[in-house]
C-alpha cells in the first residue's frame, strides 16, 4: 500500500479519539432554533391548517441560501404559497428575501430587491445563468414560473418573458440549473407534478378512494393526470429554448415529480439528473454526452424500494456517505414507509442500503427535505431529514398520527452504519413543525453547517449549529471562468487526514430548495490538507490546488488557484 503523505496515522487516531471522547462526555454539537431573534419572522402559507381539501394545499415551499450581494454572507430566500379562499387585497403573502447583516441576524429586503411575488409558490433554485458574477433565482409555481435576473445592484429583475420561459399554467415543483452540455452556460431543468384542475377533483368524503386510516382526506395524486418534466437550453443572450423533446427528457412521460438532484453518478464527466417521484417510480436521467438523456432509474436500482415497490418520493440528496468516491442518493418518502439510502456500486447501479445503515428504523414520519451534511466535522456525511404530515385533521381524528413532526438526524459512525441522534441534538431538531423545504449552509461563517427550514403556515426555523466547529474544516468556493461562473457540476476532492472526500457543486436538491454553493468539508481534526483536486464542468478539465489551510474559507478561481481565503468570522 502506498504511504499517504500528511498527518501520521497516530495523529489521525488521536483526532478521532478526541471526537469520540467529546461524544462520550455529552459535549456533542446541538442545533438551536434562532429564527425569531435572527429576524426570520414571516409566515409562509400553503392552504388551511384545519382541513386540506385539495392536494395543492399540501406541498409547502422551498428555501434558498445564496450570497446575492457578494458580501461573503449567506442570504435567505423563502417561497410562500397561498390559500384557497385567498387573502384581502394588499395582504397577500409573498416570497421573502432576507439579507444577512454579518452579525448573526437578517433584515427583510424583499421590496427593494423586487422579489415580492404572491401566488402558489413552490420551489427555488439559484445559479448565475448569464455569467455576470451574481447569482440569479428561478422560482416555480402552480401557475407561472419566474426567472429573476440579479442586476448586481442589490435587486432582481423578472426576465421570464424575455428569457423565453413564459408558458401555459403548470404545476412546477423542483428545479435545477445545470450545464448539461458543458458549453459554459447554465441550462435549466424543471420538474412538474400534476395537471391540476380543481373542478375535476372530488372533495374529501365524496370518493371512497380518498381515505387514510379510516379518515376522509383529500384526493390525489393517484388517479390525477401527471405532469411532464422539462429541460431548457441556455442559448446565450439571456434566452432559453425548450429542448424537452429533443433531449428525450419528455420521453419518460407524465410523472408526479417533486425534488430534483443533479450528480455525475457514473463518473463520466457529464451531469445526470435524479427526480424523486410521488406514488410512481422515481427517475434517473443518464446524460449521454450528446445532448440527450436516457431514463435508467429501474436499471440503476433507484426507481423502487428494496423490495420492488413504487414509493412516494418527496426529497432527495446526493453525497458520498461511505467514503468510496462514488456519490450515493438518499430519498424521503410517505409515512409508514422507509426512506431510501441508495449506495452507488460504481458500475452504474445502486443498492438500497437503508436497512443495513439503520436509517430504516423510523417509519412514523412523513419525510420532505433531506440533506447530506457533516454537521460535526468528523469527515463523514451525516443525514438530516425534515418531516410533517399532509392531513392536519388527523390530530383530532387519529391521535396517534402527528401533523407536526420533529426532524431526524442520523450520525454517520463508520461509513456503513448511521446512529439516530435526534433526541440528543437540540430543540431545533426535536421541535415539531409541518416541515417542508430545507437548505444547508454556514450562515454565520463559524466553520460548521447550519440549517434553514420552511415550515408550512408557520415562521421558518433557523437551526444554528452549536459545537460542530470543535473539529477542523475547510470550506471551498469555486468560481468558473471557462466553466459556468457558479461552477455548478464541478467535482471537488479534498485529501486530508488519510481520507479522500468528494462533493459536487449543485443547484436545487433537498426538497424544492437550494443550499450554499460553498462545499463544506469536515476534516476530523486533521490540520494539514494535502491537496484539493477539482474537475471543472467545462470540458472536464482538471486542476490540483495545494497550500489550502485547515479552518479557512477558500475561493478557487478556475485556472488561477486560490484567489481568496478567510478565517471563520471574516478576513
Amino acid at each position: 500500500m502506498r504511504a499517504a503523505s500528511g498527518p501520521t496515522r497516530g495523529a489521525i487516531l488521536t483526532a478521532t479519539s478526541l471526537i469520540a471522547a467529546a461524544w462520550a462526555s455529552g459535549s456533542y454539537p446541538r442545533f438551536v432554533d434562532t429564527a425569531a431573534q435572527s429576524g426570520l419572522t414571516d409566515v409562509f402559507h400553503c392552504g388551511s391548517d384545519e382541513m386540506k381539501k385539495y392536494i395543492l394545499e399540501t406541498l409547502g415551499g422551498g428555501v434558498a441560501l445564496l450570497d446575492y450581494d457578494n458580501d461573503g454572507d449567506l442570504d435567505a430566500f423563502f417561497v410562500s404559497g397561498s390559500r384557497l379562499e385567498g387573502f384581502p387585497p394588499g395582504r397577500e403573502p409573498t416570497n421573502q428575501l432576507y439579507r444577512n447583516n454579518g452579525k448573526g441576524s437578517f433584515e427583510r429586503v424583499t421590496k427593494e430587491a423586487g422579489l415580492g411575488q404572491a401566488g402558489w409558490g413552490q420551489g427555488v433554485c439559484a445559479g448565475d445563468y448569464d455569467n455576470n458574477g451574481f447569482d440569479d433565482l428561478f422560482v416555480t409555481y402552480y401557475g407561472q414560473n419566474h426567472l429573476y435576473r440579479n442586476t448586481g445592484e442589490g435587486a432582481f429583475r423578472d426576465v421570464t418573458e424575455s428569457a423565453g420561459l413564459r408558458q401555459e399554467t403548470r404545476w412546477s415543483t423542483g428545479c435545477s440549473f445545470l450545464d448539461y452540455d458543458r458549453d459554459g452556460k447554465l441550462d435549466l431543468f424543471v420538474a412538474n407534478y400534476i395537471v391540476f384542475d380543481r373542478e375535476k377533483i372530488p372533495l374529501p368524503g365524496v370518493s371512497p378512494n380518498c381515505r387514510w386510516r379510516g379518515v376522509d382526506v383529500l384526493c390525489g395524486p393517484i388517479g390525477l393526470p401527471a405532469g411532464t418534466n422539462q429541460l431548457f437550453h441556455n442559448e446565450g443572450g439571456g434566452r432559453f429554448r425548450n429542448v424537452s423533446e429533443s433531449s428525450r427528457i419528455a420521453a419518460a412521460g407524465g410523472r408526479y415529480s417533486l425534488s430534483v438532484t443533479t450528480l455525475d453518478f457514473n463518473h463520466d464527466g457529464w451531469l445526470d439528473i435524479y427526480v424523486a417521484v410521488d406514488s410512481q417510480p422515481s427517475l434517473l436521467f443518464r446524460n449521454n454526452g450528446n445532448g440527450t438523456f436516457t431514463e435508467t432509474g429501474v436499471e440503476a436500482g433507484v426507481a423502487y424500494s428494496e423490495d420492488g415497490r413504487a414509493q412516494s418520493g418527496m426529497g432527495s440528496a446526493a453525497g458520498d456517505f461511505d467514503g468510496d468516491g462514488w456519490l450515493d442518493l438518499v430519498k424521503t418518502n410517505f409515512i409508514d414507509d422507509t426512506p431510501n439510502l441508495y449506495r452507488n456500486n460504481g458500475d452504474e447501479s445502486f443498492e438500497d442500503y437503508v436497512h443495513r445503515s439503520r436509517v430504516a428504523k423510523n417509519t412514523k414520519y412523513m419525510g420532505w427535505g433531506v440533506a447530506f451534511l457533516d454537521y460535526d466535522n468528523d469527515g463523514r456525511s451525516d443525514i438530516f431529514m425534515v418531516n410533517g404530515h399532509v392531513y392536519p385533521e388527523l390530530e383530532k381524528k387519529a391521535p396517534d398520527s402527528w401533523y407536526r413532526q420533529n426532524s431526524l438526524l442520523y450520525r454517520n459512525l463508520d461509513g456503513k452504519t448511521m446512529e439516530d441522534v435526534t433526541a440528543s441534538s437540540g430543540q431545533g431538531v426535536t421541535a415539531r413543525h409541518a416541515g417542508r423545504g430545507l437548505a444547508a449552509g454556514d450562515y454565520d461563517n463559524d466553520g460548521d453547517v447550519d440549517l434553514f427550514l420552511n415550515n408550512m403556515n408557520e415562521t421558518p426555523s433557523l437551526l444554528r449549529n452549536e459545537g460542530g466547529n470543535a473539529s477542523t474544516f475547510v470550506s471551498v468556493r469555486l468560481v468558473g471562468v471557462k466553466s459556468n461562473r457558479s461552477a455548478i457540476g464541478a467535482r471537488v476532492t479534498v485529501v486530508a487526514g488519510g481520507r479522500r472526500q468528494v462533493k459536487e457543486v449543485r443547484s436545487g436538491s433537498t426538497y424544492l430548495s437550494h443550499s450554499d454553493f460553498r462545499l463544506h468539508f469536515g476534516l476530523g481534526g486533521a490540520t494539514a490538507i494535502e491537496r484539493v483536486e477539482i474537475q471543472w464542468p467545462y470540458a472536464g478539465s482538471r486542476e490540483t490546488v495545494t497550500g489550502v489551510k485547515a479552518n479557512e474559507f477558500v475561493t478557487v478561481t478556475e485556472g488561477k488557484g486560490i484567489t481568496d481565503s478567510n478565517k471563520p468570522g471574516g478576513p
